[in-house]
This record gives C-alpha cells, sequence and structure tokens, in this order.
C-alpha cells in the first residue's frame, strides 16, 4: 500500500468503507438518547494547533489494521467531542437529523465528483437535478414554464432571487451597473425577515440602506399597511421600488407572511414577489399543511432549504422561478472553454447560476424521495406539527411559562412568567437556559422577537418524540422552579 496512491488499493478502500459504516451506524442508533454536547464544565473553544504534516498515517503505519485504528480514532473524537445537532434532544435552530439516503447518496456523489456547470460534463447527474427542481416546483402549484438551480443554501438563493428581481426590474443594471437604475432601489421585508437579505442587498451593490424592514403585526407577519405606506412614500422620495420579500417560516418564531395579500399589493404596484421559504416552503410537501404557504403559487421566486424541514445533509438549497428566462438575464455568460449545448437541450447550470463548478446537491434529496416517497414526508411535517402543538399546551397550562406567539410551523416562542421588566426577564431566560442546557444532554435557545427577550424551541429531528419533550418540559419546570 503505497502513500502516493490517493485511490489507495480495493482491499484498504473496502476495509476503511466498513470501519467507517460502522462508526456512522452506531451513531445513527445513539441518536434518540444522545447528549448533544459535552456538560459545560468539559467544553473548550481552544483552537487546534498542531503543525501541517509533512508525512501522514500511510508513511507511520502503512499496515492496513493501524491505517483502520486511526481512522476510527479520528471518527470517534468528531462524535465525541462535537455537538449533535442530529440529536433527538436537540430543540435549536433549523438543523434536522439527515435521512440515511441522504448519507448515502453524499458519500456516491463525492466519489463520482460530478460538475454541473454544464449538462454535457454531467449528463445524467444534471438531469436527477432537473427532475427534483421540476418536483418541487409542482408541489408549490407552479406550472411549466418554471426552472430553478440547487444552491449552498437559503443566503444564495435569496441573493439569487434579488439578483433575479434586480435583472428583470433592471435590465440594464446586468452590464451597465447599478447607477444606470437613475434612483435608489429599494426592496422590502419584514422585520423579522433573514439577515441573508442585507448581506444580498450589499453584495448586489444596492448598500444594506436599499433593504427597508417593515414593521411586523402581532402575529409576527409582515404589516400590510404599513408596507404600502413605506411603497408611497418611498417613490415619494424618488426611489424605485422593485421587490418585495414574504418569508414562510421565520427563524425566531416561524412566523409565515400573508403571501396571497402580498402578491396582490406587488402586482398592484408591478413589483417583484420573492418567497424567503428557506424552512417553510417545504409545507408544500404536505396535503395536510399546504395551506400554510398558500399563495406560494403566486410568487415570482422562491427560496427552498431541503437541509432544513426536508432533513437533507448539508448543503442543500434550492431557488426556482416561474420566469425562466429572468434565470439566464441575471447569470447568463460565455466562455470558448465550456461545451457548446446541443439545440434543444436544457441550459447549462453555469447560466443559471451564480456557481461555476457546483457539487451535485440534488442526489440526496432525489435518492430520499425515491426510497420513501413523498408520503413520508407528508408524516413527517404532519407528526412535527402535532408534537409542537402538544408542547404548546403544556405551555398553555403552565404555572411557569406564557407562550408569546402564534405557532405556525414546529417553533415555539414563550417567555417566563411574571413578564417582569425587558433586562430582568432577558437575565432569567438566558439563567433558566443555562441550566436546562448545562449538562450537554438537551438544547434550546433565547432569542429575541420584536425586541423581547424569548425563550424559542422547535421540533426539527424526525427522532423527538413525545418522550424527548416530556423530558424537556421536566427540566423547564425543574430549572423556571429555581430561577430568581
Amino acid at each position: 500500500m503505497s502513500s502516493q496512491n490517493f485511490a489507495l488499493d480495493s482491499a484498504t478502500r473496502r476495509a476503511l468503507g466498513y470501519e467507517l459504516i460502522d462508526v456512522i451506524d452506531a451513531y445513527f442508533e445513539s441518536l434518540p438518547t444522545r447528549s448533544v454536547q459535552l456538560p459545560a464544565e468539559q467544553r473548550t473553544l481552544e483552537p487546534l494547533r498542531d503543525s501541517l504534516p509533512e508525512t501522514g498515517a500511510l508513511d507511520s503505519s502503512p499496515d492496513l489494521d493501524s491505517l483502520s485504528r486511526f481512522l476510527r480514532d479520528t471518527a470517534t473524537q468528531l462524535v465525541d467531542q462535537g455537538f449533535h445537532v442530529p440529536a433527538a434532544n436537540y430543540f435549536g435552530l433549523m438543523n434536522p437529523t439527515p435521512t440515511y439516503a441522504g448519507v448515502l447518496a453524499e458519500a456516491l456523489v463525492a466519489a463520482l465528483n460530478p460538475q454541473l456547470a454544464t449538462m454535457a460534463r454531467s449528463q445524467l447527474a444534471s438531469k436527477i437535478e432537473a427532475e427534483t427542481v421540476r418536483w418541487i416546483g409542482e408541489r408549490f402549484g407552479w406550472q411549466q414554464p418554471f426552472d430553478g438551480t440547487f444552491t449552498s443554501g437559503g443566503n444564495e438563493a435569496n441573493f439569487s432571487g434579488l439578483a433575479l428581481a434586480l435583472a428583470h426590474h433592471f435590465p440594464s443594471s446586468i452590464e451597465d451597473g447599478i447607477a444606470s437604475i437613475g434612483a435608489p432601489p429599494v426592496v422590502y421585508a419584514s422585520a423579522e425577515a433573514h439577515h441573508s437579505l442585507d448581506k444580498s442587498v450589499g453584495l448586489l451593490g444596492l448598500g444594506r440602506k436599499a433593504l427597508h424592514r417593515v414593521d411586523v403585526t402581532d402575529r409576527i407577519q409582515l404589516d400590510l399597511d404599513a408596507l404600502q405606506r413605506s411603497i408611497r412614500d418611498d417613490r415619494a422620495a424618488g426611489h424605485k421600488p422593485f421587490c418585495v420579500v414574504a418569508t414562510a417560516g421565520t427563524t425566531n418564531s416561524g412566523a409565515i407572511d400573508d403571501i396571497p395579500a402580498l402578491a396582490e399589493i406587488c402586482r398592484r404596484e408591478n413589483l417583484w414577489l420573492h418567497l424567503d421559504g428557506a424552512y417553510g416552503a417545504s409545507a408544500a410537501f404536505s396535503d395536510t399543511y399546504r395551506h400554510l404557504v398558500c399563495g406560494i403559487e403566486l410568487c415570482d421566486s422562491a427560496t427552498i432549504d431541503p437541509h432544513k424541514w426536508l432533513a437533507m445533509p448539508f448543503a442543500a438549497g434550492v431557488i426556482l422561478t416561474r420566469h425562466p428566462q429572468a434565470l439566464q438575464q441575471a447569470f447568463g455568460v460565455s466562455t470558448p472553454y465550456m461545451p457548446r449545448t446541443a439545440p434543444g437541450a436544457p441550459t447549462d447550470n453555469f447560466k443559471v447560476s451564480t456557481q461555476w463548478t457546483r457539487r451535485m446537491n440534488s442526489l440526496k434529496l432525489w435518492l430520499t424521495l425515491k426510497f420513501h416517497g413523498r408520503l413520508a414526508y407528508e408524516r413527517h411535517i404532519d407528526r412535527q406539527m402535532s408534537l409542537a402543538a402538544s408542547f404548546a399546551k403544556r405551555i398553555k397550562a403552565s404555572e411557569h411559562f406564557e407562550l408569546t406567539a402564534p405557532m405556525f410551523v414546529p417553533i415555539l416562542n414563550f417567555r417566563m412568567k411574571p413578564a417582569t421588566n425587558a433586562d430582568d426577564l432577558t437575565r432569567r431566560h438566558l439563567d433558566l437556559i443555562d441550566r436546562v442546557t448545562r449538562d450537554g444532554h438537551r438544547w434550546i435557545s433565547e432569542t429575541r422577537v420584536c425586541n423581547q427577550s424569548v425563550l424559542r424551541m422547535m421540533v426539527i429531528s424526525y427522532l423527538t418524540s413525545e418522550d424527548q419533550l416530556a423530558e424537556l418540559w421536566t427540566a423547564l419546570t425543574a430549572a423556571a422552579s429555581e430561577v430568581r
């Protein structure tokens, strides 16, 4: 076995593969009861300080047993010293337990290493991606023609959505820049919309002040009257509104904006409607909860992150649009070293995406759907909605806590009773979070909604059951009785 052969030999590949699959299998078996992280006193953020290795494990331990042991020890350290968002006791952000089909797909993609920039250089891989995009668009209720592409996540997808809106409304800006618009362009989103929008307007050259955040209602939804006043005032001031971003599932509280009403405003005002549905748009995969994103079929573009509610391994975002010509308008380029597209063939991905060389991020969702079917996702979504609703009932009946926002998706905002002044409530919440999470077994968080401190939990793992929720409730109530 030579250290110079990066492919290794067949016997070594098989031995190391079996070694790794045993570690992964044991890890998956542990997830229903595994602690999310180490106890507080054992955690460290100290950086690693090893020097760059001039020689490797193959040089120092060339026998197969030693190499297998090195791989196993490395994997074990990652598990033992990791933070485990796949654990059933993780009630934190929108980071799921990945489907095992998704894990298998990722391994296959890493080995095949398809390059999705062009159809000619990827072939079946590009066809699978196009099919997966079509399945998602059909669940949105869109009719052909529509198109889209996988992205690295919601940030890139939202950036792409705003780029599409900009290209659609101000086509000269693609070649001549923002100055050709002649007046400051404006994008609208709710005060609770994702921070990726701030990054995106800055990176597009609009300046972060081009994002006008609109107040929300007591249901944490974008205030429609405030939006219309802002559009009117901005136009009177000589600005050029061009896009409204609706949110389906805000990160803090899971709120879903009134998409049909926003679509009507955008139609009337000639504005592009982009939906940041990174989390919530997945409700379209459930016939039971499809109504949560009613109006998605009216959006000009939409973001969805399968690596959130659809339980994909990172990374998997998607941007879709009902105006496929806008993709080429915004991202299309030509270069002599890329293969020419045959007449009638699908558009090459590098012409409809911010990326050039690109990994195949679609196979994991495609394979999961082929393994389990859409109805498995419907059951998954319905079950998590039911679990979260059950936990909300505990909060409503509690002497220690009260809900602070309506439940749209399996995300709950609540606070401790009594609701004291803002600084004191924040202090009490942070104290409670520390008590609940200090042993590392479970994880919830404190955040701010409408500038008020709230406790936040969500059901994100498909492994979470009433058992884990009952244990979380016991820990919360015990901690609440100790916080002063």
